[in-house]
C-alpha cells in the first residue's frame, strides 16, 4: 500500500511540475506625460496565458530606481484579467515626482536622460497554485521631457 501511495505522489508531482505557467516580459519603458505632480512613464508588459480560460491579475507592483536610489514605487491593484490562449500587453503607469528628478542632476548631466532599473512583480491567481508572482526587470535610459514635449 505504501508503494502505491508513493507512486501516486510521484505521478501527481510530475504532472504539476510540467503544467505550463503564464510567461511575461517587460518590453519597453517610455515617456507618457508631464503634470504638476511629476512625470509619468509607461511600462509595457507582454503576458501570454497558455490556458483556455481567463486568469485574474491580483496586482502589479513596481520599483523604479536610478543611481541605486528608489525614485518611485507603487502598486496597481486589480488591473483586470488575462484572456485565455492570448498574448496581452499591459500598460503600467510609473509616476516620478519632479523633486526626485531635480535630485538626480548628476545622473542627468549633459545628455538629458536618466539611467534606470525597473523591477516589476506581476502577481496572478493560478488555479491549484494560488497567487503566483512573475518577477521582471529592465535596465535602460529614458530621455527627460523637453519644453517641446510639454507644449
Amino acid at each position: 500500500m505504501s508503494q502505491l501511495l508513493d507512486k501516486a505522489k510521484n505521478f501527481v508531482a510530475e504532472k504539476v511540475a510540467n503544467i505550463k505557467k503564464p510567461e511575461a516580459s517587460l518590453d519597453d519603458v517610455d515617456f507618457k506625460d508631464v503634470s504638476r505632480e511629476g512625470v509619468t512613464y509607461n511600462a509595457k508588459v507582454s503576458v501570454s496565458n497558455p490556458y483556455g480560460t481567463a486568469i485574474p491579475i491580483c496586482e502589479i507592483s513596481y520599483t523604479f530606481k536610478s543611481a541605486d536610489r528608489v525614485i518611485a514605487s507603487g502598486k496597481m491593484a486589480d488591473p483586470g484579467s488575462l484572456p485565455g490562449n492570448e498574448k496581452t500587453v499591459l500598460e503600467v503607469p510609473v509616476k516620478v515626482p519632479h523633486n526626485i528628478l531635480v535630485s538626480l542632476v548628476r545622473d542627468i548631466g549633459a545628455d538629458w536622460d536618466i539611467d534606470y532599473q525597473l523591477d516589476l512583480g506581476l502577481t496572478i491567481d493560478l488555479p491549484l497554485f494560488g497567487d503566483f508572482t512573475i518577477p521582471l526587470s529592465r535596465k535602460g535610459e529614458i530621455k527627460l521631457p523637453t519644453l517641446s514635449d510639454v507644449f
